[in-house]
């Protein structure tokens, strides 16, 4: 669980090692390289059947379609925030959505919270009203990411499949478009706004191998949490997860350098504040739920 961490959380120093590509252009070897290596993944496991059961069935494929839409547009505006230095609000966002969450599984699930988790979205809006105050402009990429990866594990709980299976379900059905984009930049020599022909990959080898390795970056640490969070509690994988935008923030302050002023502590200040009391409860209902099992198995066996 903390290596899968570690990973994303160290990842965005290889999108900047590729910040001169475009990032539809990373997006789509990103969803390429990652099929290519969930496929060998399922067909060394002898898995590929399971694939097929699950796009064979419209409404599986439906919320598969929509899942990789939520994740396509997540990963876009992450390695986005890398190439134009705000990686920061990168972090923000992954520290947010634990609390959106909150509020995404009260609106569409109809879950019933504790007080200290409402008093921690609480806080989380605060934060981002503050630093929308301060700089003058909301932190729209810290809300898409939070979001979107919100609304992409909502969508998740209705795929009949494991996380490997469904994830490579979602990069097959994103992998017309991302051809698509790849052969119009390609074969039609579209230009950026630099008016540069696009199309890294094959006009240099440091290139096109850190764009290939953008496969098993991505499917990795998929892999090692998914085995992970079958064998630890609920309350261990969303502590061991802020890792993560701990790392990511590390990164973005002392190794890309980027500005961090006033409004910005007091947000992350908030939000911090607010993580400490979402996790506390969490840990809580955890044990309490723990107990209830003992309890009744202890009942069951006298």
């Amino acid at each position: 669980m903390a290596a899968a961490c570690v990973i994303w959380g160290l990842s965005a120093m290889y999108y900047k090692l590729v910040a001169h590509v475009p990032p539809l252009e990373v997006l789509s070897h990103r969803t390429l390289w990652s099929l290519v290596f969930f496929g060998l993944v399922l067909a060394a496991q002898g898995r590929l059947i399971e694939l097929g059961r699950l796009l064979v069935r419209p409404r599986a494929l439906a919320v598969v379609f929509v899942a990789a839409l939520a994740i396509s547009t997540n990963w876009f505006f992450f390695i986005y925030s890398v190439q134009v230095g705000q990686a920061v609000q990168a972090s923000l966002g992954y520290y947010i959505f634990p609390l959106v969450a909150v509020a995404l599984g009260f609106v569409f699930l109809g879950e019933r919270h504790s007080a200290p988790k409402w008093l921690a979205v609480g806080l989380a809006f605060a934060a981002v009203t503050g630093l929308t105050w301060g700089l003058g402009v909301a932190p729209w990429v810290s809300l898409v990411l939070a979001f979107t990866f919100g609304l992409y594990g909502l969508v998740k709980r209705g795929v009949p499949a494991g996380p490997v299976v469904s994830v490579t379900a979602e990069v097959l059905l994103l992998a017309p478009l991302a051809l698509v984009w790849l052969w119009g930049v390609h074969g039609l020599g579209w230009q950026g706004l630099t008016g540069r022909n696009l199309g890294a990959f094959g006009q240099d080898l440091g290139d096109s191998l850190l764009l290939a390795f953008s496969g098993p970056l991505t499917a990795t640490p998929l892999i090692l949490f998914s085995y992970a969070s079958k064998r630890v509690s609920y309350a261990t994988v969303g502590l061991v997860q802020y890792i993560n935008p701990t790392l990511q923030f590390i990164v973005a302050t002392l190794v890309f350098r980027e500005s961090f002023t006033g409004w910005h502590a007091l947000a992350f200040a908030l939000i911090w504040t607010a993580l400490a009391l979402y996790s506390a409860e969490s840990l809580r209902q955890d044990r309490a739920a723990r107990r209830s099992v003992i309890n009744v198995g202890t009942s069951g066996t006298r």
